[in-house]
């Protein structure tokens, strides 16, 4: 295991060489370096004893990919496809605030359940281009999204398949955005600890500031994976996402997660598709209300709230390996249920 990391500064692990430490060490304010650091270090991250690595899943198909956006940005993406069969719906799933899909557990899961995943890192995450952390507008990276979902739609493979958004943290309201765009286009969504937003007061001072120092690393952060992991050997293991985004919040990037946050909060009542909400009750990252008012608000006919007792924010990697089968079971059930009423039918 490696030792515990501090906001901004790589830990060091034991048993890797100097040449991979050095990579790990790195400035990696750009793709290169990321790339290059996952490149060196994948292996050891497959290594880890995470219960959801452990997944069996015979003939599961893997594929990484990198494509230039309509923007001439460099979008890394991902799939996860089961080996023996056809996909029973395709999952697309929006990363948290920070993350990468490439050091994604959840997806083994929901292969061994009939279902393909596809991921992709936003633009300035993870893998693709641009600068580390760095969001200029949440409008055009969900742009993004919706240009690199849309693409993956019009695989013949795909075509007459249900789509679900997978959305976790942050990746819930890129999930939301996504819908509010794109109304029609989606069998239906499932959100995970949805929404983040810095306090008002310091979001009022951040707004100002974030006009003249827009790529700054200013905003004040305690350290996430304390307060979403409940378990301490699962919270350790956040140290081997080693391309995560791990320092202070850039301002722009804060400003835009209030904006996103606050627009979202007023058209909740225009969220239609069909929705599973997952929330801990224990959550001090995203605040659960926030998931009821869309449970209660949101004029979908087809909408569930589930709420974890004692669980924090990161379900399906922080708590006990009880727990976090069990919201498994809820996702795959629920998946389940509604491709049986789309009767293999697609909403685009």
């Amino acid at each position: 295991m490696g030792e515990r990391a501090v906001i901004g500064k790589p830990p060091k692990f034991r048993g890797i060489s100097k040449e991979v430490q050095e990579l790990l060490e790195a400035d990696m304010d750009e793709a290169p370096a990321r790339r290059r650091a996952r490149e060196a270090f994948k292996d050891v991250q497959l290594s880890i004893d995470f219960c959801l690595f452990k997944v069996p899943c015979d003939g599961l198909k893997m594929n990484e990919s990198y494509e230039v956006n309509s923007r001439g940005v460099e979008i890394f993406s991902k799939s996860w496809l089961p080996g023996n069969c056809r996909p029973r719906a395709v999952v697309c799933y929006c990363h948290g605030y920070g993350d990468t899909c490439t050091f994604f557990g959840i997806a083994r899961k929901l292969v061994s359940a009939g279902y393909g995943v596809i991921g992709m890192d936003y633009p300035g995450f993870g893998l693709s281009g641009g600068l580390h952390g760095y969001i200029t507008s949440f409008d055009v990276l969900v742009d993004d999204v919706i240009e690199h979902f849309s693409k993956i739609s019009e695989n013949p493979e795909f075509l007459s398949l249900p789509r679900f958004l997978f959305g976790q943290s942050m990746g819930g309201a890129v999930a939301l955005k996504v819908h509010l765009k794109q109304p029609n286009a989606w069998n239906g969504a499932i959100l995970i600890a949805d929404n983040v937003a810095p306090p008002w007061l310091l979001a009022q001072i951040l707004i100002g500031v974030a006009k003249f120092l827009p790529r700054q690393k200013l905003v004040p952060q305690k350290d996430l994976a304390e307060m979403a992991f409940k378990e301490l050997n699962k919270r350790e293991m956040t140290a081997y996402n080693v391309i995560a985004y791990k320092d202070k919040p850039r301002l722009r990037t804060a400003v835009e997660l209030l904006r996103t946050t606050q627009e979202i909060e007023r058209r909740l009542e225009e969220v239609s598709l069909p929705l599973l909400i997952l929330h801990g009750e224990a959550d001090i990252v995203t605040d659960p209300s926030v998931s009821k008012a869309l449970y209660e608000k949101a004029r979908s006919s087809d909408k569930k709230l589930n709420l974890y007792k004692d669980a924090y924010h990161s379900l399906l990697e922080g708590e006990p390996d009880e727990t976090i089968a069990q919201v498994f079971d809820d996702c795959i059930s629920w998946l389940d249920e509604r491709c049986r009423k789309t009767n293999g039918t697609n909403g685009i």
